[in-house]
């Protein structure tokens, strides 16, 4: 496609450039596998506990029964990894991938707004926006964990259903890029979701490497949330940071009469 004319208003040239990265209109046949898909992409995100680990059979079947798509390809390779491992293996991975490395957290508006007061603004927004669309969450995750924002999507459709993946892509992105250089399955699962969102633009593959090399933004707030980990790297959101040692409290000397030694 030849660049816009330099002519044209900014306004118009962005206006081009939306309707250009919408997606096409989907048939009803079309919007219920992408709900499907978000879904179980959705599901796969979850803590693997007994109820998910006994479900591999179904899932491998339901994926299995998708409709030919990059989405799908990811997902089987990742059902298929998933259903051979034990039930103890998959906890360990899950959590070592999602709990205890900084950059593959699963709550997106983290990697948008960091330690700062936006990211209370956009927990709130988000719900908001749920319950807007008549969306209970239950209290049970934080607005803005990848699973809970994926289920919102397959309920609600591409467009406003979408839009919160569509803010936070740079969040997957990065993600996506430490999975895969953790070398973990779960790298499919993110991947799979990729696929659905439109193409990153140079921007966004700067802020990523931006977020990389430093880090989300922070608010030097009281404690330092990063202080405790290495070069390069970031507390995830909930983590405790234990505060740093205080320096040695001076004791004042034992009184002593003005005549003598000490009494």
């Amino acid at each position: 496609m030849s660049p816009l004319p330099s002519t044209i208003p900014a306004l118009v040239r962005t206006r081009v450039r939306a309707a250009v990265r919408r997606p096409a209109w989907l048939t009803p046949e079309e919007t219920a596998g992408r709900a499907l898909t978000l879904r179980l992409v959705s599901l796969l995100l979850q803590y693997p506990d007994a109820e998910l680990t006994e479900a591999r059979s179904e899932l491998i079947t339901v994926v299995g029964a998708l409709p030919a798509t990059p989405a799908a390809e990811h997902l089987a390779r990742f059902t298929d990894w998933f259903a051979a491992q034990e039930p103890e293996a998959l906890e360990r991975h899950y959590v070592e991938m999602f709990d205890l490395r900084r950059k593959s957290s699963l709550y997106l508006t983290y990697y948008l707004h960091g330690d700062t007061r936006r990211r209370g603004m956009a927990l709130l927004t988000l719900n908001q926006r749920y319950k807007a669309a008549g969306w209970d969450t239950d209290g049970g995750e934080l607005p803005d964990h990848l699973p809970v924002v994926l289920e919102f999507a397959s309920l609600v459709g591409p467009g406003g259903g979408e839009a919160p993946l569509r803010q936070h892509r740079r969040g997957l992105e990065l993600i996506h890029r430490s999975l895969t250089d953790a070398d973990s399955p779960y790298r499919h699962v993110l991947a799979a979701l990729l696929t659905l969102l439109p193409p990153p633009t140079e921007a966004d593959r700067a802020a990523v490497a931006q977020l990389v090399a430093e880090g989300p933004p922070n608010e030097e707030v009281g404690l330092d949330p990063y202080g405790t980990y290495g070069e390069g790297e970031f507390a995830p959101p909930g983590t405790f940071v234990p505060p740093a040692p205080a320096p040695p409290t001076c004791v004042p000397p034992a009184p002593t009469s003005r005549t003598g030694g000490p009494r």
